[in-house]
């Protein structure tokens, strides 16, 4: 089924690569964005190249600007809101900006949804940072990692919220939101936490993204800063994961509600994020990597694990692409377009 699909943020990492594969499929894609992020021209130029002959329009816009949301959202059946302000020390420096994009911009597109009159389905890109530092679980430090004791399976969506750091806060507040506008104004909506998600067309930098960071400065030789310990445990999924994620969403949420979803590579696809993941990418780069470590950032968990129980159970989903094939991957695209990062 031929769907009208407005993708904002949709010249990013995650944006860029699900705009390929729904053009590609025949859909008729919107994309949204201002082009401020690096390699967001690029991108855009990636999907012309991706998709001749497909129908798709770029627009040049901004979440922060209401008029222009109210005009692409007109007439659509998918609304995928992943345009942000994505990193927390960024959020730090700067919480005003990142207040008006991702809790004001949030806001925005759904009101302007609402004011449309349609029922699109809404997916928004939430994040596991809503959960804050997860205080209140057992953890054990370990030699090379932190375990959880009593959460075989991660966090749940029942783990209660704790939005920690400026950006924590903006991304919960859009989270509620579009969870809110389902339940009252009567259109369907997804939101999906998100951990660490990877992949080709990511340009990670030091403050965000850092499977990529840690890849891109290895190739480049450029120096690594480890935040904290190296022992924090992240779930980390693939970009192919979550777009079938997103397909699956898009195929099997049609009702009012609000539907929240952790998703994550979940337990089989945790890894600490230097000192199981630098070996890795040694082994794969064939020689040792310098790295300094400095305080820990604030928010930052000493481990996140999704429970990805309710979105395969809801959604029939479930992670394939594994941790050492998923780098690999990466760093391969990363050597093969060194260009693009220097």
């Amino acid at each position: 089924m031929k769907r009208k699909i407005l993708i904002t943020g949709g010249a990013g990492f995650i944006g860029s690569n699900f705009a390929r594969h729904r053009i590609l499929m025949d859909d008729d894609v919107t994309i949204f964005d201002n082009l401020s992020r690096k390699g967001a021209e690029e991108n855009l130029e990636w999907i012309d190249d991706e998709t001749p002959g497909k129908k798709k329009r770029f627009i040049r816009g901004d979440v922060r600007n209401f008029d222009e949301l109210l005009e692409v959202t007109t007439d659509q059946d998918v609304v995928v809101h992943l345009a942000a302000q994505v990193a927390v020390t960024s959020s730090v420096t700067d919480p005003v900006y990142d207040f008006e994009v991702n809790a004001g911009g949030t806001f925005n597109v759904l009101e302007a949804v609402r004011q449309n009159g349609g029922k699109p389905l809404v997916i928004y890109a939430s994040t596991n940072k809503v959960y804050g530092e997860i205080e209140d679980i057992s953890v054990a430090e370990g030699e090379i990692r932190y375990e959880l004791i009593d959460q075989e399976k991660g966090i749940g969506e029942t783990q209660s919220l704790d939005f920690h750091s400026p950006y924590g806060c903006s991304k919960g507040c859009g989270d509620q939101y579009v969870r809110d506008y389902s339940r009252i104004y009567g259109f369907p909506t997804v939101v999906f936490r998100q951990s660490c998600i990877y992949g080709p067309r990511q340009f990670g930098v030091e403050d965000q993204g850092w499977v990529a960071w840690f890849i891109i400065a290895a190739v480049l030789g450029k120096p690594i800063s480890i935040y904290g310990n190296g022992k924090q445990v992240r779930d980390i999924l693939h970009i192919n994961d979550l777009i079938s994620a997103y397909d699956l969403a898009i195929e099997n949420v049609k009702q009012p509600g609000g539907e929240i979803f952790n998703i994550g590579g979940g337990p089989r696809n945790a890894i600490a994020i230097w000192r199981e993941f630098g070996p890795i990418l040694e082994a794969i780069h064939r020689q040792k990597i310098p790295t300094t470590y400095s305080d820990w950032r604030p928010g930052d968990q000493k481990i996140y694990i999704s429970d990805i129980t309710k979105v395969q159970n809801d959604l029939g989903w479930i992670p394939e692409v594994g941790v050492e094939e998923g780098i690999h991957d990466l760093y391969h695209w990363v050597k093969k377009n060194k260009t693009l990062f220097i």
